[in-house]
């Protein structure tokens, strides 16, 4: 299926010529329509082509056969919201804006456009036909996890490009040939200055949680390299939210894009309880505690490196089977680390930031800010750790009395209003939200199983077979487990 191009493309934002505004010709002002931007975020801007109308079922899609016999052998019956409304336009070649949040099916929503328009194309050595940007290596490992087994029915090659592996597999499979490339921008950059890989070849590209990579400082890598695919190629980017961060990249390079929002924030998910829990700052320590010991696993965000191995150290001493996950470990301790919270060998992940986002775990119920998050967007994406793909959860903050201001003030730019308590350890009505109880107290030792390989991080990926069951129990998109693995399973973190 080839992009169709007329000769002169109206670039909605200037009001004028795409090709010669891209040449350095004249800007005109922009309009972005009525619509108010909520706090830290623009207005999409209005699209000059009608979009196709949204499909209610994959069968109703222009996508080859082998890709929907995949679907139904995956267990993706229907298709959620944001790939009901995108499919048809991304698949006819149109750029897409799409906003939803993690776990609404983002994946797949771009993922099976790219995969039907690269159908049936052999990539040259070096030269990749399609590419997928994310801001880090786990969010790109399960980007090609749940790929994979949709490219392996249509015969293409993935091959995913981060730090803190090999560079020299990588370029391997690079030049072996690889169809779609899935990437962080530094190890892509890093591979094309080596003369690994050139993206003048690339008609489709992708970002993935373009808010994320500007806010890591990743904007100047990932302009350089838009600016290296094929000009006039398809361009699609996908976010949990849309702020003034990716404006540029709008402006620039998306061209009359069909906009689509859907779950726009955390707040908007009806299955979501929010609790802000007050607490004495001398009781603060023993309450954390007493939540991570309760049934049931949970995510407890904190800060800094040092807060979360200091909280980790004192819950293994408490019998809690905790284990520590942040910027500062090594990929491999990070592998072992989501192994070891996918087969609930440990109860227990704390965490900075790293995992805020693109971790996916069926059926966690319960998300703990031990440190309040510094802004409201970091909120939404810690609490999207939970109540994905319509289960139920609760998100819960502990705020001493110093925070309690700057807490109300997040709240209101989240568009949430929380159920406030105040608490003790100890007490009935901690126990009632969050299910905690006192530990065992036993000191415990959680000894590291043995790393997973990621797939596809240093050859083309080729996948494995996996069935869901029936229906949608958790995001299209994410990754297929192996049966014994899918109550506790992990899609790779980020």
């Amino acid at each position: 299926m080839k992009r169709a191009h007329t000769s002169r493309t109206y670039d909605r934002f200037s009001g004028g010529d795409a090709t010669a505004r891209r040449s350095g010709g004249p800007r005109r002002s922009t309009s972005y329509g009525t619509r108010r931007a909520p706090q830290g975020e623009f207005a999409p801007p209005k699209t000059i082509t009608p979009p196709l109308p949204a499909v209610e079922a994959f069968a109703d899609l222009d996508m080859p056969a082998r890709l929907l016999a995949t679907l139904g052998h995956e267990g993706v019956t229907t298709p959620f919201p944001i790939q009901a409304a995108t499919l048809p336009n991304s698949l006819a070649g149109r750029d897409v804006l799409g906003r939803g949040r993690t776990g609404s099916g983002k994946t797949l929503a771009f993922g099976l456009a790219l995969l039907a328009r690269t159908a049936g194309r052999r990539a040259e050595p070096r030269q990749p036909l399609a590419l997928v940007l994310v801001p880090t290596r786990e969010l790109a490992q399960q980007v090609t996890d749940a790929l994979t087994p949709y490219a392996r029915s249509v015969s293409l090659r993935l091959a995913t490009v981060v730090g803190g592996m090999s560079i020299g597999r990588q370029a391997s499979a690079l030049r072996g040939g690889a169809e779609v490339v899935v990437a962080t921008p530094g190890r892509l950059k890093d591979l094309i200055d080596r003369g690994d890989c050139r993206l003048d070849g690339v008609d489709i590209t992708v970002l993935d949680e373009a808010d994320q990579m500007a806010d890591m400082g990743f904007m100047p890598q990932v302009t350089a390299l838009l600016d290296q695919v094929r000009p006039g190629g398809q361009r699609m980017l996908f976010s949990a939210t849309l702020d003034r961060n990716v404006d540029r990249l709008v402006r620039t390079y998306l061209h009359d894009p069909v906009v689509h929002s859907v779950d726009p924030s955390a707040g908007a998910v009806t299955t979501m309880e929010h609790h802000v829990l007050h607490v004495h700052d001398a009781d603060k320590h023993r309450t954390t505690t007493e939540i991570a010991a309760r049934d049931g696993r949970v995510i407890m965000f904190l800060d800094t490196k040092h807060a979360v191995d200091s909280l980790t150290e004192h819950l293994l001493r408490s019998g809690v089977r905790a284990a520590a996950l942040h910027g500062g470990k090594s990929q491999p301790q990070r592998t072992r680390t989501l192994a070891q919270f996918k087969s609930g060998h440990v109860t227990v992940l704390v965490a900075t930031n790293v995992a805020a986002r693109g971790i996916h775990v069926d059926n966690l119920d319960l998300v703990v800010n031990v440190d309040p998050p510094s802004d409201h967007k970091d909120y939404l994406h810690r609490g999207g750790r939970t109540a994905r793909a319509g289960e139920s959860g609760s998100v819960v903050t502990l705020v001493t009395p110093g925070q309690r201001r700057g807490m109300s003030r997040l709240m209101t730019s989240a568009g949430i209003t929380p159920r406030i308590a105040q608490v003790r350890s100890g007490e009935a009505e901690l126990t009632r939200i969050t299910g905690a109880q006192a530990p065992s107290g036993v000191p415990v030792v959680v000894t590291a199983p043995r790393a997973e390989r990621p797939r596809g991080a240093s050859a083309p990926s080729r996948g494995r077979r996996g069935r869901r069951p029936t229906g949608q129990g958790r995001p299209a998109g994410e990754a297929a487990r192996p049966r014994a693995q899918r109550r506790t399973g992990f899609g790779s973190a980020a």
